[in-house]
C-alpha cells in the first residue's frame, strides 16, 4: 500500500484552496490546511474531514502579511514531515488601498508573492522529488512587473493591478524555480475567473461573488488537483497551465532575465 500524499495548501479556508483541499482528501491525500482566520479555518477543517475518509487533516493558522508567521509555518511543517510531496501557494489578498506590513512591504506583493517565494525556500529541500503549483492568472497585456520596485508605488497605486502583478509574479517564480530547483516540478495556474470571497474587503465583493461569467471554486480546484496529482512526465517544469495545455504570457515581461531579477529581488525581500 502507498503512502497517502502530503499536500500543503495555502488559502485553503476558502475558495480555490478549500474545493481543492475537499478533493484532494476525497481521493486519499494527507491535505495540510493552512490559512490566517482561525474560525473560518476550523469550518474548512470539518469540510475537509467529511469530504475524505474521516480523517481530520492538520490545520496551521499563519497570516502571510507577516513573514514571521511564514517562518513559524516553515518550521512546524519540517518538524513535522519528513517529505512534502506538494505545496500549493495558493493564498490571495487584495489590499484596497497602498499599505505596508510589519515587514515593511506593500502589502498585495507580500501576502501573494514573498510569502510564498518565503515558504517554497525554507521547505526546498523536503520538497525534492515533488512539486510546486502556484495560483496565478493569465497576464494580460498590461501586467508589469518591475523586479527593482516590488513594493510598488502609494500614489500609483491601483488594487486590482497591483493584484494582477503580484499574482503573476508567481509565473516569473516557477520559471525560475524549474531552472534552480530542477528536482522538483514548478508550476503555475491561471484558475479561470472564480466565483471567491478573496474581494469581500472591497468594492468589488459582490462581482467576486455575483457575476454570471464566474466559474466555481470546485471548477477551478480541479485544475489545481491535476497540476498537484497528475503524472510528471504529463506536465512542463517552470509551466503555466489554464484548462489544458501549456499558456503563453507575454515574453516581452515573462522571460529568463526577468525571472532571474525577481529571483534576486525576493531574495533580497525576504532576508
Amino acid at each position: 500500500m502507498t503512502e497517502p500524499r502530503i499536500i500543503v495548501i495555502t488559502g485553503a479556508s476558502s475558495g480555490i484552496g478549500l474545493a481543492a483541499a475537499e478533493q484532494c482528501a476525497k481521493q486519499g491525500d494527507q491535505v495540510v490546511l493552512v490559512g490566517r482566520d482561525e474560525h473560518r479555518l476550523a469550518a474548512a477543517v470539518d469540510r475537509v474531514q467529511a469530504a475524505g475518509p474521516g480523517v481530520k487533516p492538520e490545520h496551521f493558522r499563519a497570516d502571510f502579511e507577516r513573514l514571521a508567521d511564514v517562518r513559524a509555518l516553515a518550521d512546524h511543517l519540517l518538524s513535522t514531515y519528513p517529505k512534502i510531496d506538494v505545496l500549493a501557494n495558493n493564498a490571495g489578498m487584495i489590499a484596497t488601498s497602498y499599505r505596508r506590513t510589519v515587514d515593511g512591504h506593500e502589502a498585495t506583493i507580500q501576502a501573494n508573492h514573498l510569502g510564498h517565494f518565503l515558504l517554497s525556500k525554507l521547505l526546498r529541500d523536503r520538497l525534492r522529488g515533488g512539486r510546486i503549483v502556484n495560483t496565478s492568472v493569465r497576464p494580460g497585456p498590461n501586467v508589469r512587473i518591475d523586479p527593482d520596485r516590488l513594493d510598488g508605488d502609494r500614489q500609483r497605486y491601483k488594487m486590482i493591478p497591483a493584484y494582477q502583478s503580484a499574482k503573476a509574479a508567481g509565473v516569473l517564480f516557477a520559471m525560475e524555480a524549474a531552472l534552480r530547483w530542477p528536482d522538483i516540478l514548478s508550476l503555475s495556474l491561471h484558475p479561470g475567473v472564480v466565483r471567491t470571497d478573496i474581494g469581500r474587503d472591497t468594492a468589488f465583493r459582490f462581482v467576486f461573488r455575483y457575476a454570471p461569467f464566474l466559474i466555481s471554486p470546485e471548477k477551478s480546484a480541479r485544475r489545481l488537483v491535476r497540476l498537484a496529482t497528475a503524472p510528471a512526465d504529463e506536465l512542463t517544469n517552470g509551466a503555466l497551465y489554464g484548462t489544458g495545455g501549456p499558456l503563453h504570457p507575454d515574453a516581452r515581461i515573462f522571460n529568463a532575465e526577468n525571472a532571474a531579477r525577481l529571483w534576486a529581488a525576493s531574495e533580497a525581500a525576504v532576508a
